[in-house]
């Protein structure tokens, strides 16, 4: 086995005779193979950093420039109006240059000066064209002359294949909204949650807010980002995740599932080591940027900052925040299997093991019959629980000895896995087997997740896989001496299974259509969608409530998320009027084409900055900072989000074509319940005919029923489609 090869490099002994020293001649040349695997890595990170730096020009380009200035000096023109002749005048004098070599130096240095100043240049109009966003805006199927002219340009300086971050410096910065705007469309955004008298106190809060308390706000916030490459970014991982103090579980980590349809193979141990090996090829080339960032359009790139804490990263517990710990590499994996924790090493003379390598590891792994250590089964309990004692306990019982070094080997993993001894997935005509499924890799048993880690990939005996990831971002590490922090553990159990008991999921997949028959309704499919969630919610509870849709602002540069308020004045009246029988049809139709250009409106007003949440939220920030109150913003703050919604993208990086292999088709991921009394809902669009939900909600509110929104969720889709004279079909598993 690898481990055993790395095991020891050399020893040595003291004997009444001297210093005895044994070298192990394999051992050094694994230790020199990794040396030089180590630097060629470097090389290559260096290469790309050059190649991104310079983007969209390249060194060819360079060696161009210095090819033309060379030849117009040889057609005795001088393109340099005497600056090369300056340049040859400045060169300190040196009998190894003749006057020849001495001009063709000086034509090298004013030629990579001329080619540096372009770069700059290139580089200050891709960002101003990034800065264009009208492109959004157009009417579907037409393109105005600016948008056109925009688009050309935009292909010209991207000619060059990009590297993942050729762009990121060209990125604009997330500009600040004024004041008066947000807050109108704040007002707008509450008005069908409100009756005349509290919207008219909401009003009058506003107003107060705007002309005293927000001018000042406003300019520390408008400071703040011309110092900062986002003035939102940094406040939202710090206050809105690290300073939670409430478990991961279930409220914060997300979930993400495996192929519908495919298992590639039954065999657990083969499926770990194949997917394993996959995702540390894909990290080698994050490490390297060579991977394609994301585009929009196949022109405008996204923000590929957040790439880079995928791995390597766990999140460390603190009594007042936590705090993220990210490595530059981590060569070995931690593993979990029936209560015993493993450290595989990954890398063999400095070369990623082979699939069929780590296969036997995990193998090894599967047949070990050894018991786990006092406290050590349910030792990842501690991540799923309150954070506070799991600080606590780790300042008392993990800062030295034996300890320390176990948990280090996890905390410092290049990510974790867990060889789950169930097996889950979709079996066709076995109800509620997406839904433990869902459950399965949200919270597991409470304690075979490492629920700090950037993520833990999930295989099961089966061989379907999933993964737990962590919102904010084998020889075995027998844990020693894990009795006197047991009480500990129990504790974080005990919570972490009471939250993970209460959670109610539903995991489904729509079959009656797809985005192909919702676009020639002549709408986007998730304005589509989420109309349908604000009926099948009105229907479930009788009333409307402020809902929650994540989009992302990926466009500026360091940018996460932005909320879409999808409970419009427009969504509501079109649920209205399915609920009143005297609407007729036409009218039922116009009302959800307005509600669906609305929905999209919001949506691309998120997307290009000009959203309400972040922004009202950064100035509470600041509020708080200056030790000023302001009720307006303590009343945004405190609203519940009953209906929190969210898109999971389909295959952003087209590694396959889903019309030749549909079976590979995916089936999402989805979320806890964020309010105690309301609903997660997490949706796929998954080809032109299916669509998966994940329904989420408490078994302890007596007002939520996750399988009875689900049947309001099939048939509010069913209902707008029969309102375009869609046949309305069966409604799909």
């Amino acid at each position: 086995m690898a481990e055993a090869h790395q095991a020891v490099a050399f020893q040595f002994t003291v004997t009444p005779e001297g210093l005895d020293f044994h070298l192990s001649r394999e051992a050094v040349r694994q230790l020199y193979l990794a040396g030089v695997s180590s630097w060629k890595k470097r090389l290559v990170r260096a290469k790309n950093s050059f190649l991104t730096g310079v983007y969209p020009a390249s060194p060819s380009s360079w060696m161009v420039v210095v090819m033309a200035t060379a030849g117009s000096f040889y057609c005795q023109v001088d393109p340099s109006l005497g600056m090369i002749a300056r340049i040859r005048h400045c060169l300190p004098e040196s009998r190894l240059l003749s006057p020849e070599s001495r001009t063709m130096v000086s034509a090298a240095l004013f030629s990579t000066g001329v080619w540096l100043s372009a770069v700059l240049l290139f580089r200050q109009a891709l960002k101003l064209l990034l800065s264009y966003h009208g492109w959004m805006f157009e009417p579907h199927g037409r393109m105005s002359r600016s948008t056109k002219i925009w688009v050309a340009l935009m292909k010209v300086l991207s000619v060059r294949k990009p590297l993942l971050y050729s762009f990121q410096t060209s990125l604009p910065k997330l500009p600040v909204p004024p004041v008066e705007a947000t807050i109108t469309r704040y007002l707008e955004s509450v008005r069908p949650l409100m009756d005349d008298e509290k919207y008219t106190k909401m009003e009058a809060l506003a107003k107060e807010f705007k002309e005293k308390t927000a001018p000042r706000l406003q300019k520390y916030l408008v400071l703040k980002s011309w110092w900062t490459t986002n003035y939102v970014s940094d406040w939202w991982e710090q206050y809105i995740y690290l300073r939670g103090r409430s478990p991961l579980m279930v409220n914060s980590n997300y979930y993400a599932m495996d192929f519908l349809y495919v298992t590639p193979s039954h065999v657990q141990a083969a499926r770990a080591g194949n997917a394993v090996h996959a995702i540390l090829l894909y990290r080698r080339k994050l490490d390297r940027g060579e991977i394609p960032p994301v585009m929009a359009l196949g022109i405008v790139p996204m923000c590929s900052y957040q790439s880079e804490r995928m791995f390597n990263t766990t999140r460390i517990p603190g009594k007042e925040t936590d705090t993220l710990l990210h490595l530059v590499d981590s060569k070995h994996l931690a593993v979990y299997h029936k209560g015993r924790f493993y450290k595989v090493w990954l890398y063999y003379g400095g070369q990623l093991l082979r699939p069929r390598d780590l296969q036997l590891q995990f193998q090894r792994i599967l047949d070990d019959p050894s018991p786990p250590q006092p406290g050590e089964e349910r030792l990842a309990a501690l991540t799923a629980g309150e954070r506070v004692p799991w600080a606590e306990a780790r300042a008392r019982f993990f800062s030295h000895g034996k300890n320390k070094a176990s948990l280090d080997a996890i905390e410092r993993a290049a990510f974790f896995l867990t060889l789950d001894e169930e097996e889950h997935g979709y079996r066709a005509g076995r109800e509620g087997c997406m839904d433990a499924y869902a459950k399965s890799l949200l919270h597991g048993q409470c304690y075979d997740r490492w629920f700090d880690k950037s993520f833990t990939l999930v295989v099961y005996k089966n061989g379907k896989l999933g993964a737990n990831a962590e919102h904010s971002w084998a020889d075995a590490p027998i844990i020693g001496h894990l009795w006197e922090c047991r009480a500990a553990i129990e504790g974080s159990y005990r919570v972490a299974k009471a939250l993970a008991d209460d959670v109610d999921f539903c995991c489904f997949q729509f079959s009656a259509f797809g985005k192909g028959l919702i676009k020639k309704c002549r709408t986007s499919p998730d304005a589509f969608i989420q109309i349908s969630l604000q009926l099948a919610h009105f229907r479930d509870k009788g009333c409307f409530c402020l809902t929650y849709e994540a989009s992302m602002t990926r466009l500026f540069r360091e940018g996460r998320t932005e909320t879409v308020r999808s409970c419009t004045a427009e969504s509501t009246a079109f649920v209205r009027s399915m609920a009143d029988p005297r609407q007729s049809r036409a009218e039922r139709q116009r009302l959800f084409k307005l509600a669906a250009e609305k929905h999209q409106l919001m949506y691309r007003m998120a997307m290009t900055g000009a959203g309400i949440d972040r922004h009202l939220f950064c100035l509470y920030v600041v509020s708080r900072y200056l030790g000023l109150q302001s009720p307006f913003l303590a009343q945004v703050l405190s609203e519940p989000w009953r209906l929190s919604t969210s898109q999971t993208p389909q295959q952003q990086l087209k590694m396959f074509d889903l019309t030749k292999y549909p079976d590979h088709v995916s089936t999402g991921g989805g979320f806890g319940p964020v309010a105690d009394d309301g609903y997660g809902v997490s949706y796929i669009i998954a080809g032109e005919n299916l669509i998966t939900f994940h329904v989420s909600s408490k078994f302890s509110s007596c007002e939520t029923d996750s399988k009875r929104f689900a049947g309001n969720i099939r048939q509010a889709m069913l209902d707008i489609a029969e309102l375009f004279d869609r046949p309305a079909q069966t409604a799909g598993k």
